[in-house]
């Protein structure tokens, strides 16, 4: 059994947007240069992605919202949400890629060919069950989750989100459902877009409890992180999931062009490395990682690299 699965090409590498848009095709080859610098492929296996169907997309997303992307997918005009998530010729099968990409790693691990898996483009935390959000498409953590409940009958799905936007797609879509697991740091929003995570969001109903959002101020960086991890590590441990995503948005890294976080690359690897000790503690050892935001190339690389080295240690 290979120890870690990277799900990579180019059926993920065209999910970007045009017209010098942040979120660009050139963010899979700047993670795959260095990837290869790292002789990285030496000590992982590579699986190509695939376009998810349908009826896979329709675990998550509303079958009017999936006919609206493939109905702009082919004329490429316009938006699909407010601006932030313009159409363009392809959108619809690049969007399913990333969901096909994660459902391959998933499945991976699922089926016992990896223990853990890394996909760069995905994690688009944003993606609401009914639209597009902050240049998010289809939501493939949300049809993921899914899966793990509908297809393997899991109980305790741990998402963690270091991204520095909020991940208000999976919180709000998941947001009185106690067997997700929720745990957010992100920059506060008062200062940084979707403006949701508040600490005081902790869940409803019978899943009061199971939430967790740390806002962090504008520029806090490794120390600050340090100070607030070991509770959140703490808040997932207690909770014993069968399975971990991480969603490591490389965007809370010191220098991104859209947001104003100051972590090193360090931090990604260091949480990497923490799930892993906590997946393997409780007995299952399944991690699955996903790339998430991130706008500025060299962080990128360095920070999801980082995160492909803790996952393959």
């Amino acid at each position: 059994m290979a120890s870690v699965l990277v799900v990579m090409g180019d059926e993920i590498a065209r999910y970007g947007f045009p017209a010098g848009h942040p979120f660009g095709v050139d963010r899979h080859a700047a993670f795959a240069r260095q990837f290869e610098a790292r002789s990285l492929g030496a000590r992982v296996a590579i699986a190509p992605p695939r376009l998810a169907d349908c009826a896979e997309l329709l675990l998550f997303h509303t079958a009017g919202y999936v006919n609206f992307v493939h109905e702009r997918s082919s004329t490429g005009q316009g938006s699909l949400d407010g601006g932030d998530t313009p159409a363009f010729r392809g959108v619809y099968e690049a969007s399913a890629a990333v969901v096909g990409a994660t459902l391959v790693a998933l499945r991976a691990i699922m089926d016992g060919a990896a223990r853990r898996a890394f996909v760069p483009i995905a994690g688009l935390h944003h993606a609401a069950r009914d639209r597009a959000a902050g240049f998010c498409v289809f939501n493939d953590i949300g049809v993921a989750i899914e899966v793990l409940r509908q297809e393997h009958g899991l109980a305790r799905i741990a998402y963690i989100d270091i991204d520095a936007h909020h991940g208000d797609g999976v919180y709000y879509a998941f947001e009185d459902d106690p067997a997700v697991i929720f745990a957010d740091v992100h920059e506060d929003g008062s200062t940084l877009y979707p403006g949701t995570g508040g600490a005081s969001e902790i869940g409803k109903g019978a899943a009061a409890g199971t939430k967790l959002n740390v806002p962090l101020p504008a520029g806090a960086d490794d120390l600050a992180f340090a100070g607030i991890w070991p509770g959140v590590l703490a808040f997932v441990e207690a909770a014993r999931p069968e399975f971990i995503i991480l969603q490591c948005g490389a965007d809370s890294v010191a220098g991104d062009p859209i947001t104003h976080l100051g972590f090193s690359p360090m931090v990604h690897g260091r949480v990497a490395l923490d799930l892993c000790q906590l997946a393997d503690r409780l007995g299952h050892g399944r991690v699955l990682a996903l790339g998430g935001g991130g706008y500025n190339r060299d962080n990128l690389a360095a920070a999801w690299n980082n995160v492909v080295e803790a996952l393959a240690a």
